[in-house]
C-alpha cells in the first residue's frame, strides 16, 4: 500500500529516534564526554569527589587523523584538463570547504552525514547546498534500486510561550515538505510553502563511511577503538587513583590517639590526613609505651604504564596509525623512508575515503546541475572529485618525481603542479603568469630584441681544441 506523505514523516522519525541513543553515544566518545567503564559502581561513588575520570581521548585522534587527510579540491568534467569553474564557484558560494570538513568527521564518528540540495529564492544561479548530521536528519533506501526513497530532517525552536517546538523536513522524490508538530500531532506548517519540484530524486546523498551491501548507512570509525579507549581510561584513571593513595610514602602511627596530633598553635589536626606533605608532630615522648611512627616506601607506577603503552600499540594496529602517533617514540628519530612506510596504511585508508565519498561529491554535483539548469547533465554522471595527496612525502622527494615524470613527456605541466599539491586557484594563477610571459617574450622578439630567444637552459660549451705541440730541434 502506497504511503501517504504523513505516514511516510512518522515512520521515518521512528526509524530515527531507534538509532539515536547509539549515535550520541558515538558522538560522547569523539568529546571525551563518555562515562567510565569497567569500574565498580561503588568505588566510582566513593571516588567521585576526590579522583576525576581521566579521558584518553584516542577515538579523536583515530578519527582527526584520517579526516585530516580528506580535502576536495575541484571537479572535473570528462576529457577536460581543468577543474570546472562554475561547479567550483557553486562549491565555493556555500561555504562548502567548511561544511565539507564537518560532513567528513561527522561519517567517521557516527557512520554517516547527510548533503542536502535546494534551490535559492534570491539567487536562481547558485543552488543552496548543506551538509547535516546523523542527529538531526535520516533516510531510507530503497531495497531495490539503492537509492534513497525517502528523508526526514528534524529541528526545535523556542515557541512564543517558552516551550520547545518540534519541526521536520520530508524529503520525497517528487516534493520537500515542511511539518511542525503541534499537541502531539505533526501538520503541515502553514508558515512554509511547499516545494513540489518533480524531479523524480531525492535531493540528498548519504557521506557513508565504510558502507557496505547489507549497510548502505556505514559503520562509525571508532568501532574497534572504543573498547580499547575504555580500558587505557579505566587504567589511566587507577593510576591517578593509586597515585592518590600508594605513590606518595605512607605513615602509620601507633599507640597515639587523635588528641596527640596538635599544629604549632596547639589546634589539632586530622590524624589520618591524605594530603601530601602534611607534617604529624607530637610533643609527646611515648616510646617506652610502645608508640612508634613508621613510613611504608611508595609503590612504582610502571605497571600502568606498559599497561597503557601495550593498549596503545593495539589501537595503532587496529586504526592504522603509525606508532609515534600514539606516544610511541624512540631514541633516534626516524627517517623520511620510515615515517612515509609507517603511514602507508593510513594513506590507504584516507584513499579509501576519498573514493568512496568522491561518488557521493560528484552525485550532489549532478543534482546542483539539475537544480540550475533545469535539466540532467549526461555528462555529469562521468565527474571526477579533485582530492589533495593524501599522503605526506617530503617536499623534495615529490618535486623531484613530478620534474622527471614532466621533463620525460609523461606528465603535462598542469598535472605536474597538481603532483606538487597546488591548489587549483594556484595553478590557475601560474597558468596566468606563464602566458604574461609568453606574450612578453614575443613582444621582445617582434621589437627585434633576439636575446629572448635565448630564455632557458643554454646548452653545454663545446670544449676548445687543443693546442697542437711544437716541434722541437
Amino acid at each position: 500500500m502506497e504511503r501517504t506523505e504523513s505516514d511516510w514523516l512518522k515512520h521515518l522519525i521512528s526509524c530515527h529516534d531507534k538509532e539515536r541513543s547509539e549515535l550520541k553515544r558515538l558522538n560522547a566518545y569523539y568529546e571525551g564526554t563518555q562515562p567510565l567503564s569497567y569500574m565498580a559502581p561503588e568505588l566510582q561513588a566513593e571516588l567521585q569527589e576526590t579522583v576525576r575520570q581521566v579521558v584518553i581521548n584516542w577515538p579523536r585522534l583515530a578519527v582527526d587523523s584520517l579526516e585530516e587527510r580528506l580535502d576536495v579540491e575541484g571537479f572535473r568534467f570528462p576529457g577536460m584538463a581543468e577543474a570546472d569553474a562554475e561547479l567550483w564557484r557553486i562549491w565555493q558560494a556555500n561555504d562548502m570547504d567548511t561544511q565539507s570538513q564537518q560532513g567528513h568527521l561527522d561519517a567517521l564518528i557516527m557512520g554517516r552525514s547527510y548533503v542536502v540540495i535546494g534551490s535559492r529564492e534570491d539567487d536562481a544561479t547558485t543552488p543552496l547546498i548543506t551538509v547535516e548530521s546523523p542527529l538531526d536528519m535520516f533516510a531510507e533506501f530503497d531495497p531495490r534500486t539503492r537509492e534513497i526513497r525517502a528523508a526526514v530532517r528534524r529541528w526545535t525552536e523556542e515557541g512564543p510561550d517558552g516551550g520547545k517546538v518540534e519541526h521536520a523536513t520530508l524529503l520525497l522524490p517528487d516534493a520537500t515538505s515542511f511539518w511542525v508538530r503541534e499537541k502531539g500531532e505533526w501538520a503541515e506548517d502553514p508558515e512554509l510553502a511547499r516545494d513540489d519540484h518533480e524531479i523524480g530524486e531525492v535531493m540528498v546523498e548519504v557521506l557513508a563511511n565504510r558502507p557496505r551491501l547489507k549497510c548502505p548507512n556505514g559503520v562509525s570509525e571508532l568501532v574497534d577503538v572504543i573498547p580499547l579507549s575504555d580500558a587505557a581510561c579505566k587504567v589511566a584513571t587507577d593510576m591517578m587513583v593509586s597515585a592518590e593513595y600508594h605513590a606518595t610514602p605512607r605513615r602509620v602511627a601507633f599507640g597515639f590517639g587523635e588528641e596527640d596530633f596538635v599544629d604549632a598553635n596547639g589546634r589539632r589536626v586530622s590524624a589520618f590526613s591524605r594530603i601530601i606533605g602534611r607534617m604529624w608532630a607530637t610533643e609527646k615522648n611515648r616510646k617506652e609505651d610502645g608508640a612508634d611512627v613508621v613510613q611504608f616506601s611508595e609503590a612504582s607506577l610502571s605497571n600502568f604504564h606498559e599497561t597503557i603503552k601495550q593498549l596503545a600499540m593495539l589501537v595503532a594496529s587496529l586504526s592504522g596509525l603509525p606508532p609515534h602517533f600514539m606516544g610511541h617514540a624512540t631514541d633516534n628519530p626516524a627517517s623520511a623512508d620510515g615515517i612515509r612506510s609507517a603511514e602507508s596504511r593510513l594513506v590507504k585508508r584516507a584513499e579509501r575515503r576519498q573514493r568512496g565519498n568522491g561518488g557521493t561529491w560528484e552525485r550532489v554535483q549532478r543534482k546542483v546541475l539539475r537544480v540550475k539548469d533545469g535539466d540532467w547533465n549526461p555528462d555529469s554522471r562521468s565527474l571526477e572529485t579533485i582530492w589533495r595527496d593524501a599522503s605526506t612525502p617530503t617536499v623534495a622527494q615529490k618535486a623531484d618525481a613530478a620534474v622527471k615524470l614532466f621533463q620525460a613527456g609523461i606528465a603535462p605541466l598542469r598535472q605536474t603542479r597538481e603532483d606538487l599539491g597546488y591548489t587549483q586557484a594556484q595553478i590557475e594563477r601560474m597558468e596566468e603568469q606563464d602566458e604574461q610571459a609568453a606574450q612578453d617574450a614575443m613582444q621582445r622578439i617582434m621589437s627585434g630584441d633576439l636575446a629572448a630567444l635565448e630564455a632557458g637552459p643554454k646548452p653545454p660549451a663545446e670544449p676548445a681544441p687543443s693546442p697542437e705541440p711544437v716541434p722541437v730541434g
